[in-house]
């Protein structure tokens, strides 16, 4: 597969070489529609590469006609979505980008090469996201990008919100890693995604370390992506309730520098609370009270890997907290999260 030829710019590279990383277990027919989607790029990625999770659906066989140059890792059991793409990451060093695409998102054909050009246009950037809309329903969002809120709570911007006419570029917090470009040099420098968390917001936390060392986030939203969201476990499942909140803890005592940490605590501990009582009463209760038990027990393991980030770390507090939003009652208001 050809890589993309970009302008003789000062400092700009002659071929941005792009590997696109997508980590499959049991996803149906979506892997097919994904790899179909891959096929159909106006500028193909230069490798793809499918690592299985010991998938048991047959859903990697029947979908490697769609794209037959796919390059495919099978392994032995399901190691989670973090330690999967490692394993990719390290293996494609001759490309100096990696797009991750999750098997149940569908870009346009036009995706990759938006995403090619954007990592020419804005070098400070290491990596982009994409504009991610329900498959269900293209004139929804499924998400413009990561919010990053000072409580240690994540959403979807814009998620369930109609398409803006007017969507523009602009610096996010992170991107979503359901369709995603980094630049496999930072990503590894930051130690790529965190595997103790399997899945569920190392797609966040990888994100937080980046912007840690100085690097920043693009939002870019004419690289299209249909996207079902929790293909494989189900939104609002046990599975990814218990994931999501024991790795929102971790991901707030291990990445918030120390002044940030303090001030915002109040509003970690509210947030908990808050969880535990509005999903016990949805009937998750044990679920949650897990979740958060969990996370107390590894949070020794999260200091430890606190100080390895926090000594690497090159931003500034403000500069970090200008990336985060804000507000006691935001993360309890639905409307507000819909915002873009």
């Amino acid at each position: 597969m050809a890589a993309i030829s970009v302008g003789k710019g000062e400092g700009l590279p002659a071929r941005v070489k792009i590997a696109v990383i997508v980590v499959n277990w049991n996803s149906g027919d979506g892997l097919r529609r994904c790899l179909a989607a891959l096929a159909a790029q106006d500028r193909p990625a230069e490798r793809v590469i499918v690592v299985d999770n010991a998938s048991g659906d047959g859903s990697l066989e029947a979908a490697l006609p769609a794209l037959p140059a796919a390059e495919v890792l099978r392994l032995d059991t399901n190691t989670g979505f973090a330690a999967a793409n490692n394993v990719a990451l390290r293996g494609c060093a001759d490309c100096d980008w990696v797009a991750l695409l999750n098997p149940d998102a569908f870009p346009e054909p036009s995706w990759l090469a938006r995403l090619a050009a954007a990592a020419v246009e804005r070098p400070e950037c290491a990596s982009f996201a994409s504009q991610l809309r329900q498959d269900g329903d293209d004139r929804l969002l499924d998400g413009a990008g990561d919010v990053y809120h000072v409580s240690g709570l994540v959403w979807r911007a814009g998620h369930g919100a109609p398409v803006p006419k007017g969507d523009t570029p602009r610096e996010i917090f992170s991107p979503c890693a359901a369709a995603a470009l980094y630049r496999r040099e930072a990503l590894l420098d930051a130690g790529g995604f965190d595997e103790s968390y399997f899945c569920y917001l190392e797609d966040v936390d990888a994100g937080f370390r980046l912007r840690l060392r100085g690097h920043r986030c693009f939002y870019v939203p004419d690289a299209v992506v249909r996207h079902v969201g929790s293909g494989s476990s189900g939104r609002g499942s046990d599975f990814s309730v218990y994931h999501g909140h024991r790795n929102l803890v971790w991901t707030f005592f291990k990445d918030m520098p120390a002044g940030l940490l303090a001030l915002y605590l109040p509003q970690h501990l509210l947030l908990n609370a808050v969880s535990l009582c509005w999903l016990t009463w949805r009937g998750q209760g044990r679920v949650i009270a897990k979740a958060k038990w969990d996370a107390l027990r590894g949070l020794p393991a999260v200091l430890r890997a606190r100080g390895r980030v926090q000594r690497a770390r090159r931003a500034s507090s403000r500069d970090l907290r200008r990336a985060m939003t804000g507000g006691w009652l935001r993360p309890y208001s639905a409307r507000s999260r819909r915002m873009v």
